[in-house]
């Protein structure tokens, strides 16, 4: 289906060329004032300039030939040079009839590309916290969204497998006279580990010990990295222990990866791509270390060289990152990239992308792109800790938000009305609505505040409030007992409200297409706050079930269902569902 504004705008444009102008300046948009018209075609001021006459008089032309087209209720030229644009309800119900009718509720099925979004990045033996909450859901979202356009979405983990905490284990283990070890026996064993390989004197300086225990984890991180059988088994005993928590722990969250790929899967690619960019020239030594130049002419500021490898022979994120590109092209041949992580590693993706594009690991007409998310922070305005200011794992974070919409739903119902097992069941999906529509209803790059009140209302702006739009249209839904066969259109002549609704709805399509375009799930979101605002002031301003004309009832009914379906599908897209009552 065709965007409802590319279907006004050939309107427009039919009416820009009746009134003797240029097709070019009818686009039309949606009305940025809906108390005065539904839509708008601005195009005249521009066209003014160009045809030497006032805004205002090409307008009132336009407008006089929009108003002879039966799709057009009403059309008025208003100062400076606008014109406003009021549709026929029968033209707004006939697209949301067609798309009611479509398996994808109109959304545009783009030109089919393979996308690979990385947005994983957790590091193996240790486990998620709250710093791994927005690359997930984020990502999670983004991958969804992209299969909606009729993408190939591949998620990768990218896991953190190969570096220093690898060798920091292997020789805590061995402090400890410890072969075999649990998860519970990791969790502990890292962070003594770091800990003791951090440990400073009274100046500052590294201890002693501290040094020497390092230099201890780095040999084994050599050794492990040059297949040494002890070394090896280890490794494939921590992978086996982390690789199952976090699956666990990213199931909890409802984020899913096609691909549980780390950087220990690229190591073989490094050597022969490093030698090829040497003898191609592309890279060079710069102080025993192997940079490549990737300063641009357009470039404002200085923008330092790429290190691919350490003047002691070990490689970078920066290594690894171009490797996997590498494996990537060589596996899966993907038209584009997404990767989703800190916006503070800006540089780091910008410096790497260089590479890729200067080396020919990506070919011209592949998008490589970073979406940069900003931080979570806590009511103090600085990243969210744990009340003993510790960082929280991400387990008990969610396991807080669920807490705290049980307690709400206890307070609001009767214990008759619902057992204890099932609204332990529904807070554990509303609670998860909670927590990613709290975060990916806000712009991805900039910081927000977790406010775990906030985020569990049933009012306002939240997860649960979109959710709660959804049962209470699942329960009118139910007492009317069948789908209903009739139109929208006499809903939508009958009642404002209802029209308005339509209005936000025929956006659907729009709003998807967008929302992949400009890599923002929060448009997403904004769209279902919208579309469930409007439908609550039509369900409380109109007698639906009670509505004693039988047709007007059904096309009430079918209003509802289009509205139903796509909010469903607009939250499976940022990764929830909706529980069947609340």
């Amino acid at each position: 289906m065709k965007k409802i504004t590319e279907l006004l705008t050939e309107i427009s444009e039919k009416a820009f060329i009746e009134a003797g102008c240029d097709a070019g300046f009818g686009r039309v948009n949606v009305s940025d004032r809906p108390d005065l018209c539904e839509y708008q075609a601005n195009g005249c001021m521009a066209l003014a300039k160009k045809m030497g006459k006032k805004p205002i008089e090409i307008a009132e032309k336009v407008a006089e030939k929009l108003s002879a087209h039966p799709e057009i209720r009403k059309a008025e030229a208003c100062m400076p040079g606008f014109v406003n644009i009021t549709m026929e309800p029968a033209f707004i119900g006939s697209y949301l009839d067609e798309m009611k009718s479509d398996p994808f509720l109109g959304v545009i099925r783009q030109e089919k590309r393979r996308v690979i979004v990385d947005y994983g990045g957790a590091n193996v033996a240790k486990p998620l916290h709250i710093g791994h909450l927005r690359s997930a859901v984020i990502g999670e979202a983004l991958k969804r969204i992209c299969a909606a356009n009729g993408h190939e979405a591949i998620g990768d983990v990218h896991l953190g497998d190969w570096g220093l905490q690898m060798g920091l284990i292997i020789e805590e283990l061995k402090d400890r006279n410890q072969k075999e070890f649990t998860l519970s026996d990791l969790e502990d064993i890292y962070p003594a580990a770091s800990a003791k390989s951090k440990a400073v004197d009274e100046n500052g300086a590294p201890t002693p010990e501290a040094a020497a225990f390092k230099a201890r984890a780095l040999e084994s991180t050599k050794k492990l990295q040059a297949g040494d059988p002890e070394c090896t088994r280890i490794w494939e005993r921590i992978m086996e222990l982390s690789k199952a928590d976090l699956k666990k722990n990213y199931d909890n969250l409802d984020v899913h990866f096609e691909l549980w790929k780390g950087e220990s899967d690229v190591q073989k690619y490094i050597p022969e791509m490093l030698k090829d960019l040497e003898e191609r020239g592309i890279a060079h030594e710069d102080q025993g270390a192997l940079v490549v130049d990737i300063q641009e002419p357009t470039d404002k500021k200085e923008v330092p060289p790429c290190i691919v490898r350490k003047s002691d022979g070990a490689s970078l994120y920066a290594t690894t990152d171009l490797a996997t590109l590498v494996e990537r092209e060589k596996l899966f041949q993907p038209d584009d990239y997404v990767y989703v992580a800190d916006k503070r590693q800006d540089l780091h993706y910008m410096s790497f992308f260089r590479v890729a594009r200067k080396a020919g690991i990506v070919k011209d007409g592949q998008d490589l792109t970073f979406l940069g998310f900003g931080t979570m922070n806590g009511k103090d305005g600085k990243p969210f800790k744990t009340r003993s200011g510790g960082v929280m794992r991400l387990e008990d974070l969610i396991r807080d938000i669920e807490d705290a919409v049980y307690e709400k739903i206890r307070a609001s119902r009767d214990k008759n009305e619902v057992s204890d097992e099932e609204a332990r069941k529904i807070a554990k999906t509303v609670g998860l609505a909670a927590l990613k529509y709290g975060d990916l209803s806000n712009q991805a790059a900039k910081d927000y505040i977790f406010d775990i009140d906030r985020f569990t209302s049933f009012e306002g702006n939240t997860g649960p409030y979109i959710l709660y739009t959804i049962v209470r249209i699942g329960s009118i839904l139910r007492t009317y007992g069948k789908r209903s066969e009739t139109s929208v259109t006499k809903a939508i002549e009958e009642s404002a409200d209802a029209k308005t609704l339509a209005l936000s709805l025929s956006r659907f399509n729009e709003v998807v297409a967008s929302a992949w375009e400009e890599k923002a799930p929060h448009k997403i979101c904004q769209f279902i706050y919208e579309v469930s605002n409007n439908f609550n002031t039509f369900y409380h301003n109109v007698m639906i079930l009670k509505c004693e004309d039988e047709e007007l009832k059904a096309s009430y009914i079918a209003l509802l269902e289009l509205t139903k379906e796509v909010l469903e599908k607009s939250i499976g897209m940022l990764g929830f569902s909706a529980p069947e009552k609340m």
